[in-house]
């Protein structure tokens, strides 16, 4: 079983001191138990995957594996021989084992205030089924690809349990991307359907989503892979429902009847209106352990995205077991991921994690500044949430308005805050658990990736001791190690690459339809180990500190991007002959984009070209990738190889003079030239 109400010390150490009862591990039970899930791992894991329904037990050991690429094939296999449905036990052992039917599964709130809906699990389980049996009609079946592109509405969640359902593979795509980025991932996944919706508001910007999707389909066309079929949502310009099955998604607070939707009779339908016609009844496809489970894209330093491949059975055991741990779950909470779940944080902490606990979540489609900067806050209240998850990018923002948004509102009911999506500064940290969590809440700062499936370092709240800005000490079944430029592992304190030693049931298995990719990138620098990209030091208590990036990937509000896919856009301006792209430190999105461009001779540098830059970069990646800076640079420091400097760049864009060594410059006088044409930096 998960470990549930386990003795625990009653002063928890955190800056000030705090006292707070909670069912959750002393520091000596975490130790003991983290022991337990390393000396004997199966009988660890296999004991949690009690609490799941298997409709065939697996056999042999719980995980085997091989991270070393000179013994052979990389692999990581969990439960071989189990086979289960993970819908069935997200939605159906709720309902009808646990009778949670009645229970809130989830709080949806629109853009606009006022614009909210309560769906509980028995309705969700009946909706569910009633998608998946409309995914069947079109032909859906196990194996398939599904994309899903929407908003965060709770149809979201329908489309993808429906797929998981009935065995297909859903690939969701944040619907901040470009038609590109969606088409792109088509392609890759070779999806025969995909979902979609009218469009949403985000504040007060439109998003005509419809469009997008129309084009991300011409351009599959064009590259010579039509999709079949189009599923859309009417958010924004339906009618108010009701059926059957209870409360429908409303119409939208701030409805837009004139939204121009294009419509393909051979291609589009209308979800609507396929629902209407369905059975809420769907037995469920019963999978194996390491069938697909969904793919979802990360960026990669070659610039073009990693199809990251989750697996069923390790990957639900994962998310259900660090949601309750780390989240210290009771029945009676009201949980609140602000995260998009076009991202894994929304993949296993809005979904599949709180899901399987039968929690009640709160689901929101809005910006925590829109009506205005008090509106998290007012949600808190309004819902009495008890466990907060959020980004440092969000809390350096709101930080900018002072405490007095934050105190119009009690927001006495929460116990536990949480941070996702990049290393938190410190300053964030004391204004998060001071001003927000009242100096009352402990904080639990996770480190983890899209490939990792759930956390790996992260504290326990009021178990272990808080260092801000530390992802603190790894989660049960992890084996974490740092190593030199050498690949020899580092004792005590220390700072280098971060690796893993062993797998978790919830790692990535590979890279979709490359698995030599997925060798090359995790195991090939270091064999033995599963390699993060990520730099860390280890302090002299034990405590993990995350660095950044290694490679050449940028944080930018907490979603990865890679330099390559950035300078890829701005190379595909005519005007561009050679683009450099490095991060600068941001004070809100921890880092921004600062770009170096050559131009065509005769090419000038103005406002309108920098304008189209920044605009090929949104058409093609997203606004995500939208350049901060871009700094014309007629020479870029490279070496007599000609390779370019990144690291002086990264100097040259933080201002910084002490460039270390350039005996190996080409060029010398092209320092000088970028130094004194540097963008102007201050905020």
């Amino acid at each position: 079983m998960i470990p549930d109400k386990v003795p625990r010390e009653d002063v928890f150490h955190a800056p000030g001191g705090l006292k707070k009862e909670a069912h959750i591990p002393s520091f000596e039970k975490y130790k003991d138990l983290y022991m337990k899930s390393i000396e004997n791992p199966d009988d660890f894991w296999g004991d949690i995957a009690k609490d799941f329904f298997w409709k065939s037990k697996h056999t042999g050991q719980f995980l085997d594996y091989n991270f070393d690429v000179t013994r052979g094939e990389i692999f990581i296999k969990c439960m071989e021989g189990a086979s289960t449905n993970i819908c069935y036990n997200l939605l159906d052992r709720n309902v009808h084992d646990k009778k949670l039917g009645d229970k809130v599964a989830f709080y949806w709130l629109g853009n606009e205030p006022g614009d909210d809906l309560t769906v509980t699990y028995r309705e969700l389980l009946l909706r569910v089924c009633q998608f998946a049996n409309v995914l069947k009609s079109q032909g859906v079946k196990k194996g398939d690809r599904v994309s899903i592109y929407m908003p965060m509405v709770i149809e979201l969640v329908v489309a993808m349990l429906a797929c998981v359902r009935i065995g297909a593979v859903h690939s969701i795509v944040f619907a901040g991307f470009s038609a590109e980025s969606l088409c792109e991932r088509i392609l890759d996944s070779q999806c025969s359907l995909l979902i979609t919706a009218d469009g949403f508001y985000r504040g007060d910007k439109l998003i005509n989503l419809k469009l997008l999707a129309d084009e991300a389909m011409r351009k599959c066309r064009d590259k010579g892979f039509p999709v079949e079929k189009c599923i859309m949502l009417k958010h924004l310009s339906k009618e108010a429902e009701k059926t059957h099955l209870g409360s429908q998604s409303p119409p939208a607070k701030r409805s837009c009847p004139d939204l121009q939707v294009p419509w393909n009779t051979k291609v589009d339908l209308c979800w609507h209106t396929l629902v209407c016609g369905a059975s809420d009844e769907c037995e469920p496809e019963w999978c194996e352990s390491e069938d697909p489970l969904f793919i979802l894209y990360t960026s990669g330093s070659t610039g073009k995205p990693k199809g990251v491949l989750h697996t069923v059975s390790g990957y639900m055991v994962y998310t259900a077991t660090t949601f309750k741990m780390v989240f210290d779950h009771q029945p009676d909470d009201i949980y609140w991921c602000t995260a998009d779940i076009g991202w894994i944080t929304g993949h296993s902490y809005i979904t599949y994690g709180p899901l399987a606990n039968g929690a009640t979540s709160v689901l929101f489609e809005g910006l925590p500044t829109y009506p205005d900067v008090s509106r998290m806050w007012e949600i808190v209240d309004k819902y009495c949430v008890t466990k907060f998850y959020t980004a440092p990018t969000a809390i350096r923002l709101l930080m900018k308005y002072g405490s007095e948004p934050v105190q119009k509102y009690k927001r006495k009911s929460l116990k536990i805050l949480g941070t996702v999506g990049e290393p938190i500064n410190p300053e964030a940290w004391q204004w998060y658990y001071t001003v927000v969590g009242e100096k009352r809440c402990p904080i639990v700062d996770t480190f983890w990736q899209t490939e990792t499936g759930g956390h790996v370092l992260t504290p326990l709240p009021a178990a272990t001791p808080m260092k801000p800005g530390s992802a603190t000490f790894p989660f049960f079944g992890v084996v974490p190690a740092i190593l030199n430029e050498s690949g020899e592992e580092l004792e005590g304190p220390s700072e280098g690459y971060l690796v893993f030693k062993q797998p978790w049931p919830g790692v990535m298995r590979t890279v979709y339809g490359n698995h030599q990719r997925f060798e090359t990138t995790y195991f090939k620098k270091f064999p033995g180990y599963y390699v993060t990209g990520d730099g860390c030091r280890r302090d002299k208590d034990g405590y993990y500190w995350i660095t950044g990036r290694i490679d050449d990937m940028l944080n930018v509000s907490g979603h990865l991007l890679s330099t390559a896919e950035v300078e890829s856009a701005l190379l595909e301006h005519e005007g561009v002959t050679e683009a450099a792209v490095v991060a600068r430190p941001h004070p809100v999105k921890g880092e921004s984009l600062y770009c170096f461009v050559t131009l065509t001779e005769g090419v000038p540098y103005n406002h309108t070209l920098e304008t189209e830059l920044k605009q090929q970069v949104r058409e093609k990646i997203g606004a995500i990738a939208t350049p901060d800076y871009i700094q014309n640079a007629p020479g870029l420091p490279k070496t007599r190889s000609g390779k370019i400097m990144r690291r002086v760049l990264r100097k040259i864009a933080c201002d910084e003079r002490d460039l270390g060594d350039l005996s190996t410059l080409a060029d010398p006088s092209v320092i000088d030239h970028l130094f004194q044409n540097r963008c102007c930096t201050t905020i």
